[in-house]
């Protein structure tokens, strides 16, 4: 029963502030990198902010199945909340022919919280030092040239395969079992480039271990400020191009708008400080935050472009 109010001839339901009760954020990656320091961020902080704990569990596995899983047999009340990304939120929808949910039906989103940008570098080594000399290379030498990835399916993956597709670019991907190794290969010239996210490549960026081409986001990051964003290389068909991987946090389908309002809000309030700033810059990261609305249209066309990249380049998952 819900305690009520009796007012003039009218019954008013009393609404419980929320929350109420700890509030379970599922992470679907493994602890460490990025995603730990959004989550923490942003766990400490509402914790402060609401006076209830903001459990962080780390469910890895599965492309963000296992997580999903989780979130879907959770209550539609707000109290587990799930970080998704680019590949869980978009890519998968394509990639999996049997997801067992869909992004535009299952949830509803609260905010995007960060991009990260991929930067596209090579081996020192190789006969080219910037995309137009690289694309001519590859006209005159179809099938040549190689790049790695994490995986068949993976952020590096499809934001290789949209580089080709917008080029006509005849480059021969080489999957590898996580980012470390498909790096390692690239450093040591057995590969001979790779398009990933921006904090495991900016130390070897700086030690010259391979060279930056150019960032993936439309504009310079200020992470790297000396890197050229490879919209503004000079390619035409490559004028517009922006892929970063990004974040964000949904909630099950049913939870009401008060609160998703409300996490919105929260979210907000974590990532406007200066310090939350700097420490995601530090990462090579970029804040990004939302209305619930603006992440439902932005997951709608993420979701349209990779099925066009997955369809094209016939991307399998691993």
């Amino acid at each position: 029963m819900f305690p009520f109010l009796l007012i003039g001839q009218q019954v008013v339901y009393a609404q419980s502030a929320y929350p109420e009760k700890p509030i379970k954020l599922l992470v679907p990656f493994p602890p460490g990198g990025s995603t730990d320091i959004f989550a923490r961020m942003l766990g400490n902080h509402l914790t402060k902010l609401w006076g209830q704990p903001v459990v962080i569990e780390n469910k890895p596995g599965a492309s963000g199945q296992i997580a999903m899983d989780q979130l879907l047999k959770a209550p539609a009340e707000g109290y587990t909340i799930y970080l998704g990304n680019i590949g869980s939120l978009a890519v998968n929808v394509s990639l999996f022919k049997n997801l067992p949910y869909d992004p535009r039906k299952d949830i509803e989103p609260i905010s995007q919280i960060a991009i990260v940008p991929n930067i596209l570098v090579i081996n020192p080594n190789a006969p080219f030092k910037t995309i137009p000399e690289l694309l001519r290379y590859v006209k005159f030498h179809p099938g040549k040239l190689t790049y790695s990835s994490g995986g068949n399916g993976s952020a590096a993956h499809t934001a290789m395969e949209y580089f080709k597709l917008l080029t006509g670019a005849d480059i021969v991907h080489i999957p590898y079992k996580g980012t470390s190794p498909a790096l390692t290969d690239v450093m040591g010239g057995q590969v001979d480039m790779i398009m990933t996210g921006a904090p495991p490549l900016i130390p070897f960026v700086r030690a010259n271990k391979v060279i930056a081409l150019g960032v993936s986001t439309s504009k310079r990051v200020e992470a790297v400020p000396s890197i050229i964003s490879i919209s503004e290389s000079g390619v035409p068909e490559l004028k517009k191009f922006d892929v970063s991987q990004w974040y964000g946090l949904v909630v099950k389908k049913g939870t009401s708008k008060d609160i998703i309002n409300k996490l919105n809000a929260g979210v907000r309030s974590t990532f406007a400080t200066e310090q939350a700033k700097e420490t995601i810059k530090n990462e090579g990261a970029i804040v990004k935050v939302s209305s619930p609305e603006e992440f439902r249209i932005f997951i709608a066309s993420e979701i349209d472009r990779w099925a066009l990249v997955i369809k094209s380049a016939g991307i399998k998952p691993d």
